[in-house]
């Protein structure tokens, strides 16, 4: 098959085309590497800033490049906002692409429409980004969400291309429940693509698992959304943590770096922080955990109903509190350094039992193919 992905988030489309190309398949990426993380792409398109005579070029570069788009057996989108342009204006892109190619896919992987109706009901979930305990979170992300996707052009724009395509894959357990209430007959799931043929599982070196030496927890931040990430209530539930077993504790933190810099980071951890206001691990997530790296985080129960899964239960899984993430890290962790071995390899286990990036291509394709 020739397959056109369009758009990237946290590394999924192109890990997926290592796997359709491993399978035999022609694959085209299109993306603006999902901006500062500069992930792998085969076509470019980097919108470089917002002033005017950068928005010529880039509207210059998406004339130029469109013709180009065109002939593909299927073609899936990262997000119905798979341009950096205004929802009203992706439009006219989206038909285009729709006329001049065989099936059309949407991805649903993160932040869309259903993800902020179902955040905004505040049943769905216990907890989520919009929700924290029958509270409102308010944040300037949550405003902005609510504001784009369900009063805004955003929103309009999801609306149009979720009736339109031919199918709605789903990455994450959140992202399949928000979108079954609407568009259960095209819904499917599958989970996110791991390449475990660049992962080097780490064994868990032996004075660690004695209970000698400081554990290294990483935790990558983004300055502009640390609020809305939780990354504040981990960095100061790990800051606690340093405080009470300054020998057993070592923070490693990213703020903001390139993919590149952020991997080289990571591989230098035994455990990584992630995703917490999250029931289910996302792609960074599961990359540490190919690589061995333990998992702080999102980890509910439902997640794992959805994959099958009723054996491994590698994440040390928290609530979205300081408090329960120093006591989770504490309990799991810190007083029973053994238990790091187990999780480690029951890490490498669950990735390379759900989310092998041969094996969720063949999944795609069999879908594609339906």
């Amino acid at each position: 098959m020739k397959i056109l992905l369009v758009g990237e988030y946290s590394n999924v489309h192109w890990t997926l085309a290592e796997g359709l190309r491993t399978l035999g398949h022609e694959v085209t990426v299109v993306s603006d590497g999902d901006h500062w993380k500069g992930y792998q792409r085969d076509i470019d398109l980097r919108r470089r800033s917002l002033r005017p005579f950068d928005t010529l070029r880039y509207l210059f570069d998406l004339r130029r490049l469109w013709p180009r788009l065109k002939g593909y057996d299927v073609v899936q989108l990262i997000n119905p906002v798979f341009l950096d342009l205004r929802g009203e204006r992706i439009l006219p892109y989206y038909e285009r692409l729709r006329r001049e190619n065989g099936r059309m896919f949407l991805g649903s992987f993160g932040i869309d429409k259903p993800w902020v109706e179902e955040g905004l009901k505040a049943e769905t979930f216990r907890y989520s980004d919009f929700y924290l305990f029958g509270q409102r979170r308010l944040t300037a992300e949550t405003y902005a969400m609510e504001a784009d996707w369900f009063r805004g052009e955003k929103g309009r724009l999801f609306d149009f291309v979720a009736q339109d395509c031919d199918g709605i894959v789903a990455g994450l357990y959140e992202n399949y429940v928000c979108c079954q209430p609407k568009y259960s007959e095209k819904l499917h799931f599958i989970p996110f693509p791991i390449d475990l043929s660049k992962a080097t599982p780490r064994s868990v070196p032996h004075d660690l698992r004695a209970g000698d030496g400081p554990i290294s927890f990483f935790i990558g931040i983004q300055r502009s959304r640390s609020a809305y990430k939780g990354t504040d209530i981990m960095l100061r539930a790990l800051e606690k943590l340093k405080a009470k077993y300054p020998d057993r504790v070592c923070i490693v933190k990213a703020e903001s770096v390139p993919f590149e810099q952020y991997c080289q980071m990571m591989d230098e951890s035994q455990v990584l922080l992630d995703q917490l206001y999250s029931y289910t691990p996302a792609m960074n997530a599961l990359l540490a955990m190919s690589k061995g790296i333990v998992v702080v985080g999102g980890g509910e129960e439902e997640h794992y109903r959805l994959l099958g899964e009723s054996e491994l239960r590698p994440i040390v899984n928290v609530q979205p509190t300081e408090e329960s993430v120093a006591e989770e890290i504490e309990r799991q962790i810190i007083m029973q350094p053994g238990n790091l071995d187990r999780l480690s390899r029951e890490s490498v286990e669950y990735v390379r039992r759900h989310h092998h990036h041969v094996r969720v291509a063949q999944r795609y394709i069999e879908i594609w193919q339906t």
